[in-house]
């Protein structure tokens, strides 16, 4: 009788395609079915708690399999990792109910943005912040930022990924800008993201922070309903799935 397994994967995403399954097969999600259809000699559905797009990083992707093959959760996890690239581990796996489901069940999710704000990019940065060689006005990148907390209609900081979403209202319980040196982090914890949405509320910040934008243009477009050109989205290798709530 299948059981139902939860992981949580953390994974370098600069080689891959991002999470979701694509003809190629270099994605997360591919690289994990993989693994345990060798495990247990059968393709395995793997579900994630959300698509993380080409590129972006995770420290505690969650996502669930269903299993029948009796194996402790430490096995599960050495037998896996021991198959998968090392830039993808599994990090802790355990049996859950069957009506837990990674995506379903979430709450809410945390994502961090780094950039390096300074003329030089350090080379273990380097595919893990968006590199800015100028200084960011950060009492206006924060002052921007609390704009977006709440619940709004986020349509014109979402993209297009072929089907349109049931609704693009979203709530962001908290964005925290910090700096420490040259780094610079953003962390936006929601109930849900859309598309992109994180990246281009983040080039939106950027370029208010760089003189670029005006607040009162950014509190515009965030009430309209609609994507209005022309847009930044931030690069994917500064972001990172923190963790997901359930």
């Amino acid at each position: 009788m299948a059981q139902r397994l939860k992981l949580i994967v953390a994974y370098d995403g600069a080689p891959f395609a991002g999470w979701q399954s694509q003809s190629h097969g270099n994605t997360i999600q591919d690289h994990l079915e993989r693994a345990f259809e060798r495990v247990v000699g059968k393709p395995v559905r793997v579900h994630g708690a959300g698509r993380t797009d080409a590129g972006v990083h995770a420290l505690a992707q969650c996502a669930h399999a269903d299993v029948n093959k009796a194996l402790a959760p430490e096995r599960w996890m050495e037998a896996l990792n021991a198959l998968l690239p090392p830039m993808i581990r599994v990090l802790r796996c355990r049996y859950v109910s069957t009506d837990f489901h990674a995506r379903l069940s979430a709450k809410g999710k945390i994502y961090r943005y780094r950039i390096w704000s300074a003329p030089v990019l350090p080379p273990f940065d380097y595919r893990r912040a968006w590199h800015i060689p100028h200084p960011l006005d950060l009492k206006i990148l924060q002052k921007a930022a609390r704009h977006f907390v709440g619940t709004h209609d986020f349509a014109a900081f979402a993209a297009n990924r072929g089907k349109p979403e049931e609704s693009t209202v979203r709530t962001i319980n908290s964005v925290r800008v910090r700096q420490n040196g040259s780094c610079v982090t953003i962390e936006f914890d929601g109930d849900g993201f859309l598309y992109k949405m994180v990246r281009l509320i983040v080039g939106s910040l950027v370029k208010c922070a760089l003189g670029k934008t005006r607040i009162e243009d950014l509190i515009a477009r965030l009430d309209s309903d609609r994507a209005t050109p022309p847009r930044l989205a931030a690069p994917a290798e500064g972001l990172v799935l923190v963790s997901v709530r359930y």
